[in-house]
């Protein structure tokens, strides 16, 4: 029987709260699942707690909703995360903690509705699921990048010297934005207290591959300066700031990788795509701090 899971170690420096939501008596999004065919709210508490053996399943699944038909195995790679569970959050459901402890059976099986964490993808990282995701990134870079773009990737992935992380930022629907802020702080604060302890997660790069959808018959949008985009819907709304500082980009379909029936009949069909973003890590903090400045408006 597993031991219940730990909740995140907050750094005292920045003094996070441990559940990465406000009190109960808050009006926040965060804590608040919306039941549209009931036309009722439903009040949840999200607490970020450390990956561990019982998560296993539900990091498979995100890993498994990001990638999709990759060559990418999301076993093994979910194992990595939580071997490494000394950097990263999952994202579960708070509850009462002795009673969490009364029935481990019961917390054995919460939902994972969320994982923000960080892996080591730069040269020499041997691990099989670490040379997987080497070329998936090589192979995306090739075959959707600009030549400039693919020659900077490929400089970076083959550059001992210059350190690259992915950045996982997965998590269901329906969970609001307003949590990212507390989970990428406590990231940054982790990745800290690990290169303290001379392990790998000094990066100069970080590399985000996030999830978006564009009308499947609608010729786009003008922007101010008459130029014709498509619209886009970003899964995880905060990742729209990510790209405005990122260094360089690319996108492509993953509409024949993905089961795209549940649209509604009177729905617009929406294309799914991945856009991948590389971005110097220093940008991080900066970044953190545009999305708290967006997310308060």
């Amino acid at each position: 029987m597993s031991a219940p899971a730990k909740k995140r170690e907050i750094d005292e420096e920045s003094k996070e709260n441990e559940e990465m939501t406000s009190s109960n008596d808050s009006s926040d999004d965060n804590e608040m699942d919306t039941n549209d065919e009931q036309g009722t709210q439903i009040m949840v508490d999200f607490v970020g707690r450390i990956p561990e053996d019982p998560d296993f399943n539900g990091i498979k699944l995100l890993l498994q909703q990001l990638f999709l038909k990759a060559k990418v195995e999301t076993s093994e790679l979910a194992n990595f995360i939580i071997e490494r569970n000394y950097v990263g959050s999952v994202v579960k459901q708070g509850g009462d903690d002795d009673a969490e402890d009364e029935d481990d059976e019961e917390n054995d099986i919460n939902d994972v509705f969320g994982i923000t964490t960080i892996i080591n993808i730069s040269q020499g990282q041997n691990q099989d699921c670490i040379k997987q995701l080497r070329k998936v990134l090589a192979d995306y870079s090739s075959d959707y990048a600009s030549d400039t773009t693919n020659a900077l990737i490929k400089s970076i992935l083959e550059n001992d010297s210059a350190a690259l992380g992915l950045i996982i930022n997965e998590r269901f629907v329906n969970i609001p934005a307003d949590i990212a802020v507390p989970l990428l702080e406590n990231l940054i604060a982790d990745m800290k207290r690990a290169v303290n302890k001379k392990m790998p997660y000094d990066f100069q790069y970080y590399v985000l591959i996030s999830k978006l959808y564009k009308p499947k018959n609608t010729p786009g949008k003008k922007k101010k300066r008459g130029v014709e985009e498509p619209e886009l819907i970003w899964s995880n709304p905060e990742e729209e700031i990510f790209a405005e500082d990122a260094m360089c980009s690319f996108e492509f379909s993953v509409d024949k990788d993905s089961d795209t029936s549940a649209w509604a009949d009177d729905d617009e069909e929406m294309v799914p795509h991945r856009r991948v973003m590389l971005f110097e890590a220093t940008k991080l903090p900066s970044i953190i701090e545009k999305i708290k400045k967006e997310l308060a408006h």
